[in-house]
């Protein structure tokens, strides 16, 4: 859940980036970073491991309209994708306002996609809260390579749900829809806050739209 700081007027949203090891984790966040004013971000803190080179924690704060009056901060995350680190996934998971689920769209990854998708759908329920829940957006990585499995194969695999995940296809390496991506979590986690916290009269009126500026807030 948000944390509303009064002392220093912000309010922040964690978002975490889960998946398979070696999806594009990691170069998601590093992409971000890059593309982010760096006077607005915190450093990128890594935790690298011989088996998946991904981020440990790193959080961002990005400018955004969620309380009139407060900062609005996005703390950003990944964690290792190997079974072995489950301890760790439902631990950064605790209190996730959002998730992006990052497939790797290589033809022989779909079996470690949905062992991946399945773990992360058991975190949730021993924290609490589940797919149903929870914002998630699905980021089909890895579209430039040659065994990249057809979309609606993965939409299938993923997305086949009575009401769809916002999907993206992307490139992690190249940038292609990264920051799509993260406008896309952002705007479901500040469109639930909002509903969350609007008097019953206003549930019905939108959250209104908001995209990623390349400027950020200090945390």
């Amino acid at each position: 859940m948000p944390s509303i700081n009064h002392d220093d007027h912000t309010v922040s949203f964690k978002i975490v980036y889960c998946g398979t090891p070696l999806s594009g984790k990691t170069t998601n966040l590093q992409q971000i970073h890059a593309k982010l004013d760096p006077k607005g971000c915190s450093d990128l803190v890594s935790l690298s491991n011989a088996q998946d080179r991904t981020l440990f924690f790193d959080f961002l704060a990005i400018e955004a309209d969620a309380l009139p009056g407060y900062k609005t901060a996005f703390h950003l995350y990944t964690v290792p994708g190997q079974i072995t680190y489950n301890a760790t996934l439902q631990l950064v998971l605790r209190q996730a306002d959002g998730v992006v689920f990052v497939a790797d769209s290589q033809m022989d990854r779909q079996r470690d996609n949905l062992q991946s998708l399945q773990s992360l759908e058991a975190n949730l329920r021993m924290n609490g809260s589940s797919l149903d829940r929870l914002p998630i957006v699905l980021q089909y990585n890895k579209r430039d390579l040659p065994n990249a499995a057809p979309v609606e194969y993965l939409e299938y695999l993923f997305n086949n749900r009575p009401v769809p995940f916002i999907s993206f296809e992307s490139d992690a390496h190249s940038g292609r829809n990264v920051l799509a991506t993260l406008n896309a979590i952002s705007q479901a986690v500040l469109h639930q806050f909002r509903l969350r916290t609007a008097p019953p009269s206003e549930h019905g009126n939108g959250a209104g739209s908001y995209e990623v500026p390349t400027h950020a807030l200090a945390a």
